[in-house]
C-alpha cells in the first residue's frame, strides 16, 4: 500500500486533475477498448484491409 501512494505522491498534479475536473476520457478508452477487441478477435484469421473495414465502420 505504501508504494502505491508514493506513487500517486510522485504525480499529485495529475491526480488532483483527474479527481476536479469536469470532463473524462470514458468515450475514449471505450473505442481503444473496442479496437483491441477486434483485433484480438481477428488476430491470423484476416488481413489488415479487413481489419481496418471493421474499425472505421461500426456495426
Amino acid at each position: 500500500m505504501q508504494g502505491f501512494v508514493g506513487f500517486l505522491r510522485q504525480d499529485l498534479d495529475a491526480v488532483t486533475a483527474g479527481l476536479t475536473l469536469p470532463w473524462s476520457s470514458g468515450a475514449v478508452e471505450g473505442n481503444v477498448n473496442r479496437v483491441k477487441t477486434l483485433k484480438r478477435a481477428m488476430y491470423g484469421r484476416a488481413s489488415f484491409s479487413l481489419l481496418r473495414t471493421r474499425i472505421l465502420i461500426r456495426p
